[in-house]
């Protein structure tokens, strides 16, 4: 498939296109080399996984809002739920690790679902309660995000080349970096959506070649025939998880299960069913829901068990004696509870320093201080500093607006599936922010953190665009394939634009990493006044 083409049975140009075989018209295989399609995003990965795991127990502190997650995650793997901590609890925590003294009687009530601190607790018990290992699931999350990236972005491009282009934009993201490096929620929710999207995606080509297969056979009516979405169901257990990090997950379930009803029909329609959008809705639309609300529902209560299994948490008291009672016993606590946590961000609206609007995002108005100090000692100069600046690498920030509102004119011209499914789920982490529900609720740029894979996607696909599909061997395609000397300056542009956003992170790595550097230097990263 050449990286510009739109798959569309509609078009007068795909018509001339048209295989043989409908499974390959409505599911064409990947071009390029299997083996390559794995080596070249692994090899970013390792890349990726080099910056993150380098110096991850540095600083040696509590950063930011690690404050929260270290010390729940670690009550998580003791209690089941979260517990009471002393006032001192971090520096203890500090000081003697594994072994500190930081329990209060009583539970804790908390903002958030287990999910996320269940896996920050996976890197604890591993490694013991120190910054090494309560950062270290966050590193592993935000690593496997650039290889799943790299292939989903390959299999939506045609293009390997592309596919590692999205992923190193990812791994080289100041605040994909940063939140792979710190016990914080937010990196969890991408690892998530993007694990869902690339099951969605999966399912869709394996969906199609089904329907064709079916299709030529001759089975099914006018609906045309039922085809089973197993990889939904995996979809639909990643998005719980999404969702038992931060409750922002449902935004992308609700995004994706219009997606893929939408995906159906164009695939029935494609097929040349008799009526494709009453098959979608009568065929697929029950089972998808099944799929991906009643299977994420599922997870996300699964991610309670601590809480309704053992007696003490937050509002759930006393258990039943018989432990297949205590799910439904515990329903109507758990219920409450949820009341009590939305009525804590709704009521969120305490000024913070470092806090920001949606619409200040893109732009990268406010970023976040998530630990700064000025060491006297192993520093030269008169004056240094240290950071970790939750900042995103403005080039690729910048360089994907554009390609985003790109995207949008690609889809309303052309109705390039690719495209819309990238602003769907761009649109999904970003829209709900702006909802006036929100009223004046507290924000952070790394919100965002969801979309940065979309907005890679959205870099990656516009660079294709810019290079244009490769010359066939056909005279017809021939014609409409760009000239040598267009493809040339276009991947000179995309190289070129890949390597600014490469200098672009190397420059700012040092307010990213927390590297003790002089003022001066510090200073000449800190572009603009919003950004101290």
């Amino acid at each position: 498939m050449a990286v510009t083409e739109i798959e569309s049975a509609t078009t007068p140009a795909a018509a001339h296109r048209r295989p043989a075989s409908l499974r390959d018209w409505l599911a064409p295989p990947i071009p390029g080399s299997a083996l390559w399609g794995w080596l070249g995003p692994l090899f970013v990965t390792l890349f990726a996984g080099f910056l993150r795991f380098d110096r991850l127990g540095v600083p040696k502190a509590v950063v930011f809002d690690e404050t929260y997650y270290a010390k729940d995650a670690w009550a998580l793997l003791k209690f089941g739920w979260e517990h009471k901590t002393v006032k001192d609890a971090d520096s203890l925590l500090i000081r003697d690790g594994s072994d500190a003294k930081i329990w209060e009687d009583g539970a804790s009530f908390v903002a958030h679902p287990p999910g996320g601190k269940w896996m920050i607790a996976i890197g604890e018990a591993i490694f013991g309660a120190t910054p090494f290992g309560w950062r270290f699931t966050a590193a592993l999350a935000g690593t496997l995000s650039v290889l799943i990236l790299c292939r989903v972005a390959r299999r939506m491009t045609g293009s390997t080349l592309l596919g590692c282009a999205a992923g190193l934009l990812l791994a080289v993201d100041g605040l994909a970096f940063v939140t792979s490096r710190t016990a914080l929620l937010d990196v969890f929710v991408m690892f998530w959506v993007l694990a869902g999207f690339a099951c969605l995606l999966i399912d869709r080509d394996r969906s199609r070649r089904a329907l064709a297969e079916k299709v030529e056979d001759g089975v099914g009516g006018s609906l045309g025939p039922f085809v089973m979405h197993w990889w939904r169901v995996a979809a639909g257990v990643c998005l719980g998880l999404a969702c038992a990090v931060k409750w922002s997950g449902i935004f992308f379930i609700a995004a994706f299960g219009i997606m893929v009803v939408l995906w159906d029909a164009g695939a029935r329609r494609a097929a040349r069913v008799r009526n494709p959008y009453a098959g979608a809705i009568g065929l697929d639309a029950l089972p998808s829901f099944v799929s991906l609300v009643v299977v994420g529902l599922l997870t996300y209560l699964a991610t309670w068990a601590g809480w309704i299994f053992k007696p003490g948490g937050w509002g759930r008291g006393e258990v039943a004696g018989n432990p297949l009672l205590r799910p439904l016993e515990a329903m109507p606590d758990l219920w409450r509870h949820h009341k009590d946590i939305l009525d804590f961000h709704n009521g969120l609206t305490t000024a913070h320093t470092y806090q920001s609007w949606p619409w200040d995002w893109p732009i990268l108005r406010r970023p976040v201080a998530f630990f700064y100090t000025e060491p006297r000692d192993d520093c030269a100069a008169a004056r240094c500093s240290r950071e970790i600046l939750g900042i995103g690498t403005p080039a690729f920030w910048w360089g994907a607006t554009i390609a985003l509102i790109v995207l949008v004119g690609v889809w309303l011209v052309r109705r390039d599936w690719r495209a819309g499914a990238i602003l769907l789920g761009f649109m999904a982490g970003w829209l709900p922010w702006f909802v006036p529900a929100f009223g004046d609720r507290t924000m952070f740029l790394f919100y965002a953190t969801p979309m940065l894979p979309f907005m890679a996607l959205a870099v990656a696909l516009a660079l294709g665009l810019l290079i244009g599909p490769a010359r066939q061997a056909t005279v017809h395609l021939a014609r409409h394939a760009p000239s040598a000397n267009r493809r040339l300056l276009g991947s000179a542009v995309a190289g070129a634009y890949l390597l600014m956003v490469l200098v672009n992170f190397a420059y700012f790595y040092p307010v990213l990493a927390a590297k003790i550097i002089p003022y001066e230097d510090w200073d000449a990263r800190i572009w603009f006044n919003s950004w101290i």
